[in-house]
């Protein structure tokens, strides 16, 4: 409680100088580029911080990212968190990195009618459901004739 005063009042002095900045607070979990936002221009601080900013920079500003974009995210950010020769701390940073890669929604081209452009839209994954194939949406039951 008592770090909780001097943090708050901390906070409070930072929120000006941010406002001016023009650019919204980064919310980073890892060095200068994992996480929301990023501290461009500062440079990646190792191979994870290395990989978000490359995923940054194939990313747009305020949009999402393609899925090819997010797929190489976790592939690298998953070969680092394999990597026996890293940190533990940063293998486990990355193998959350690599998760959240893979949960990330990403923007896809939608095909358009002739004479109207495309749009990007979202993609997420559609799990799919498996349909009897007698026609109906309730399943079947059987009757008992011991009775």
């Amino acid at each position: 409680m008592r770090f909780a005063i001097p943090l708050v009042l901390a906070c409070g002095l930072a929120a000006p100088a941010l406002a001016q900045s023009g650019r919204p607070p980064a919310l980073l979990i890892h060095g200068n580029y994992c996480g929301p936002g990023n501290n461009a221009p500062l440079p990646p601080i190792d191979a994870l911080d290395a990989a978000c900013a490359r995923h940054d920079a194939c990313t747009p500003r305020g949009g999402l990212a393609s899925a090819a974009c997010n797929a190489r995210l976790q592939r690298e950010a998953t070969l680092i968190s394999r990597d026996p020769h890293q940190p533990r701390d940063l293998r486990d940073a990355a193998g959350f990195v690599a998760f959240a890669a893979g949960m990330m929604p990403a923007r896809s081209q939608v095909a358009a009618a002739p004479g109207i452009p495309s749009v990007a839209a979202p993609s997420f994954a559609v799990p799919s459901i498996d349909v009897p194939s007698t026609g109906s949406v309730a399943p079947a039951i059987e009757e008992d004739d011991d009775e």
